[in-house]
């Protein structure tokens, strides 16, 4: 029988990025943001002794300021595994130059993939809807470069885009932006699945089981809550050039041991 191949034994994890990685909203009962890129930690922590996790990411951050603010801190830290998922908030302007987000994405993959020993970009899953119709195009412009980076840099890339469970809007929390806590376990799964790692959940793309669907007035009851307290936010926030993340530093800047 032949043996299945020895696995390194990755000893560190600096996750840079935005609020995917960040972990909104698995909202932990503290009030604080766990997230798949916590949850892989803790299982790469499982597996070895002295494991050192640092999490960058910052909500709201577009590529650019990912690039200025976290991978030359990521480069300094030398850590075996750097994940970098970034650009997807600049597709969602009204104004996007793609032009100049490929060559942000190029920049940072140049810069991150000779820093550590596996380098890990995504293509981020889409919740169903028609405000990912409208903003499909650039999405998949963006995951082209993406493929084409790890390609050319021996970068691994998780597929969540192409994962049916992950676009079932039931994994997405109110804010239509962010998953649930359910969405975040299975990105972490397809990361731990995607460094070569035994599953520990191998239906992680299954959707789950079909419900009744909301009626037509609890549906306009969610959608006006919706507008209220996220999506007139968010305009507002576009308009006068502010960013969620303004101010706010990355909850876990060090790379140090893992502590859950």
């Amino acid at each position: 029988m032949q043996k299945n191949p020895v696995l390194p034994a990755h000893s560190s994890l600096v996750a840079i990025g935005d609020s995917f990685t960040e972990g909104m909203s698995d909202l932990q009962p503290d009030g604080s943001y766990r997230g798949w890129a916590d949850v892989l930690a803790a299982r790469m922590a499982a597996r070895t002794p002295g494991f050192r996790y640092a999490n960058l990411a910052v909500r709201g951050k577009l590529i650019g300021q990912i690039v200025e603010e976290q991978v030359d801190v990521a480069v300094a830290m030398r850590p075996d595994v750097i994940t970098l998922v970034g650009g997807l908030n600049d597709t969602l302007r009204p104004k996007c130059d793609m032009v100049r987000v490929r060559d942000l994405l190029t920049e940072a993959v140049e810069r991150l993939a000779p820093a550590c020993e596996q380098l890990v970009l995504m293509r981020s899953p889409g919740r169903q809807g028609p405000v990912l119709e409208r903003f499909r195009p650039r999405m998949e412009e963006l995951f082209g470069v993406v493929d084409e980076l790890a390609g050319r840099h021996g970068a691994l890339v998780v597929d969540l885009y192409g994962a049916p469970s992950l676009a079932d809007p039931r994994m997405w929390d109110v804010d239509r932006l962010h998953l649930t806590a359910e969405g975040h376990r299975r990105v972490a799964e397809a990361v731990w699945q995607t460094l070569g790692h035994d599953p520990e959940d191998t239906e992680w793309r299954t959707p789950i089981p079909a419900t009744v669907p909301p009626g037509w007035v609890a549906r306009r009851v969610a959608d006006a809550r919706f507008t209220r307290q996220h999506l007139l936010p968010w305009i507002g926030r576009r308009l006068t050039g502010r960013s969620s993340g303004d101010g706010r530093a990355p909850k876990r800047p060090e790379l140090l041991p893992y502590e859950a």
